[in-house]
C-alpha cells in the first residue's frame, strides 16, 4: 500500500483485540521498525488512545530501557517496537521469551531485501528470529516493494506458500 494509507492498522487493531481480552494478557505483538522517529510517532499515537505500546531502542537510558524491559517482562504493553539489531542483545532476548508473541510485524519491510532502497543486514536474521519467536502470524507492511524485493521478504522471512 501507498505511504499514509493505513497499513500498521493491520497489526495494531489484533493487538488492541489482544489486550482487551484477559486470557491474552500475556500476548505481544512485536513490531519490528527501521527508524526511532518512526516508533515514537506511533507509540505516541497509540498511547495517547490509551492502547498499551511501547519502544525499546538506542535513543533510551540504560534506567529507562531495564525499566521497559521489566514491563514488557510483567505484560503491560500489547505493542513492542524494536529494531532488529535489538536481538543482539542477551537481555531482550532474556525478556521477550516470557511473552506469547502472537504476531510479528515487519513495518518496512523492503528493509530486508538487499534489493530494497534501505536495505540493512541485521533485516536478514528475521526469518531466524521468526523461529526462536516461535514462528508466530507474521506481517510485512511496505510502501515500495518490486516483485523482486516481495520474493526477497518472503524468502528472508523463511515464510512457507500456505503462509503468504
Amino acid at each position: 500500500m501507498p505511504t499514509v494509507m493505513g497499513k500498521s492498522v493491520g497489526y495494531q487493531i489484533p493487538a488492541i483485540l489482544s489486550a482487551i481480552r484477559a486470557s491474552s494478557a500475556n500476548q505481544l505483538t512485536l513490531v519490528i521498525s527501521p527508524l526511532i522517529a518512526l516508533m515514537k510517532d506511533q507509540v505516541d499515537s497509540l498511547r495517547a488512545k490509551n492502547i498499551p505500546a511501547t519502544f525499546i531502542n538506542s535513543s533510551l537510558t540504560r534506567k529507562v530501557r531495564e525499566q521497559r524491559y521489566a514491563e514488557v517482562a510483567r505484560g503491560d504493553y500489547a505493542l513492542l517496537y524494536v529494531t532488529p539489531e535489538r536481538f543482539r542483545k542477551a537481555d531482550f532476548l532474556e525478556v521477550i521469551a516470557k511473552r506469547d508473541v502472537s504476531l510479528l510485524a515487519v513495518d518496512e519491510a523492503h528493509c530486508i531485501s538487499e534489493w530494497g532502497h534501505d536495505f540493512r543486514p541485521d533485516y536478514t536474521h528475521l526469518g531466524e528470529i521468526r523461529e526462536i519467536l516461535g514462528n508466530p502470524t507474521t506481517i510485512a507492511l511496505t510502501a515500495t516493494a518490486t516483485p523482486d524485493v516481495q520474493r526477497d521478504i518472503v524468502s528472508q522471512l523463511a515464510l512457507t506458500d500456505d503462509e503468504v
